[in-house]
């Protein structure tokens, strides 16, 4: 057996520490009236909110009087009036000698043009493009680089389209996740939810595939089947019945739980080629993890705690993918001496 996917728990860990609750800012009676204000007359302060105003277009271009227009825009002054009431009541907040406190589960960022959470954006752009360039190269190397199977002209790692559609769970919950920084509404937060849970999911399936060393098909579609399935009607539940946090919370930490005993008794009974790698991720990924339960407010308004785990993801998913390749390699290796 080899050492494969104990890190998709550290790389799917973190999607789940987004789970959250009502906080004291969007309690906050002063917060809630300036919103309601700001969407009724669209001014808040000093300050118009073009998207708020109420009045009909009867002018102008096509677009303007379509329905979905009309959503967009509402979407916008939402939007908008949360954010200007938020940094409001924050500088009254700093003036009164308070503590920044959360809003709406996140912490008052600065904006940067559209991006509501600049940092962290970018940052999940770079996990982005790591998973990208990890997956496209692990890629070249199963299937140009290291030897096929002279029959079926396919790699002999047996493993090697579990980790293609791993590579694109990660690509997709990435995207999301830097869609989701930078515009935060309801859609963008679901996406973000669904396709974290997603990966989380597929990678609890892929450890167990993994650990038992299931290489038969029916059997891996047994092993697959219950999980998917409590994957899917979880993720449905979340977007049409009831987007429970804290229950979201629940399931993703039992998927990590299994994932983390699953890999820890696997890892004490293999010695792969290529152990410091997993253990270097492994380590570094649990100690990045403390980052999002020792949360802070963002420094200067755009350097969190949440941000900082997004920088400490980008080397260890080099390392991973580093790993991936190096389990293809020792295995594709003893595969080819068997069949001689």
């Amino acid at each position: 057996m080899n050492r494969g996917t104990w890190i998709s728990f550290v790389f799917t860990f973190a999607f789940l520490v987004q789970c959250l609750s009502a906080s004291p800012g969007d309690r906050d009676p002063i917060y809630r009236n300036c919103v309601s204000q700001c969407e009724t007359e669209g001014i808040t302060g000093d300050m118009t909110i073009p998207h708020c105003k109420n009045e009909t277009i009867k002018d102008g271009a096509w677009y303007t009087k379509e329905p979905l227009y009309e959503q967009w825009r509402q979407l916008n002054c939402k939007v908008d009036c949360r954010y200007h009431c938020m940094m409001q009541r924050e500088e009254e907040r700093r003036l009164q000698g308070l503590d920044p406190v959360k809003y709406h589960g996140k912490w008052p960022f600065l904006r940067v043009f559209v991006f509501q959470e600049p940092l962290s954006a970018a940052l999940s752009a770079l996990n982005l493009l790591m998973h990208f360039i990890g997956w496209l190269s692990y890629f070249k190397l199963v299937h140009y680089k290291l030897p096929l199977r002279p029959q079926t002209k396919r790699p002999y790692y047996e493993y090697t389209g579990l980790w293609h559609i791993y590579g694109l769970l990660s690509i997709n919950a990435w995207f999301w996740s830097t869609i989701f920084h930078t515009r935060d509404i309801d859609l963008t937060e679901k996406l973000d939810y669904s396709s974290a849970v997603a990966l989380l999911g597929y990678a609890l399936i892929l450890s167990l595939l993994r650990t038992f060393n299931v290489k038969i098909e029916a059997a891996r579609v047994m092993f697959s089947a219950p999980i998917l399935a409590f994957v899917t009607t979880h993720i449905l539940y979340l977007n049409f019945y009831d987007f429970d946090y804290g229950w979201n919370m629940k399931v993703c930490l039992l998927m990590v739980a299994i994932q983390l005993i699953t890999w820890l008794v696997w890892g004490g009974l293999t010695r792969h080629p290529a152990r410091f790698k997993l253990w270097t991720v492994v380590i570094g990924g649990a100690l990045a993890s403390l980052l999002e339960i020792f949360d802070f407010p963002p420094y200067e308004g755009y350097a969190d705690a949440h941000a900082l785990w997004h920088a400490s993801t980008i080397p260890l998913t080099y390392l991973w993918w580093s790993f991936i390749k190096d389990d293809a390699k020792f295995r594709t290796s003893d595969l080819v001496k068997k069949a001689k």
